[in-house]
């Protein structure tokens, strides 16, 4: 999952980094709303983190702009206006959710996922592929009910594939689950996680549909 977290704090913004990223996350920050809406104008996120003050505006600019143009990335505002009235006017402006601070960082977490995956018209947290299992909340993935122990990355992409069952996931689309605006990309990164994949839950489960990407099937064992 790749986060945008919009966030003037330094000190928080670093906290989000690290604890999103350890509830494995791929976490990009920006300050401004200026700089929000650059970032969602050239890169797709599964949900946006959002805090309300920023130096140049209220968040709530963002987001509106943000519905005004048909985006439909999940928003979870976090800020100090934590009374009744800011919370019905944040879920008004098109927000999916709210949490004030002070928060605790894994329930931010699971919020995050929770609307994510409303997002993409999941209803149960842990997601399948036939005999394949992974959840999200816990980063543990099994096969026929065997635990399979995966990398951060491998995670991510397994996850990816999985989040669409069938559908084809280009490269470029994986590689934009894995790594955020300051990490280097290696040219061969999604051939060998795929890989090793491959060589932990089954030499079928992943496709390769030449000239467009991947592929999850459906394991039965």
């Amino acid at each position: 999952m790749r986060i945008l977290v919009v966030e003037d704090d330094p000190v928080l913004s670093d906290g989000l980094k690290v604890g999103l990223g350890l509830a494995g996350a791929t976490v990009d920050r920006v300050e401004t709303c200026a700089e929000a809406l650059a970032a969602l104008a050239t890169s797709c996120f599964d949900a946006v983190v959002l805090d309300l003050m920023l130096p140049d505006g209220s968040g709530l600019d963002v987001l509106k702009e943000m519905r005004g143009k048909s985006d439909r990335t999940p928003v979870l505002l976090l800020t100090a206006l934590d009374e009744v009235a800011d919370r019905i006017r944040g879920l008004d402006a098109g927000a999916d959710d709210y949490l004030g601070k002070p928060f605790d960082l894994d329930e931010l977490a699971a919020r995050v996922r929770s609307v994510a995956r409303r997002n993409a018209g999941r209803a149960a947290p842990v997601m399948a592929a036939g005999a394949i299992m992974l959840d999200p909340a816990t980063l543990a993935a099994s096969v026929a009910g065997t635990p399979v122990t995966l990398s951060r990355r491998e995670f991510a992409v397994l996850s990816a594939l999985m989040e669409r069952p069938g559908a084809v996931r280009s490269k470029g689309e994986i590689e934009d689950r894995l790594y955020g605006w300051q990490e280097d990309i290696e040219s061969n990164a999604v051939e060998v996680h795929i890989h090793n994949l491959r060589a932990k839950i089954g030499r079928d489960a992943i496709e390769t549909v030449r000239g467009l990407g991947y592929r999850m099937r459906q394991v039965t064992k």
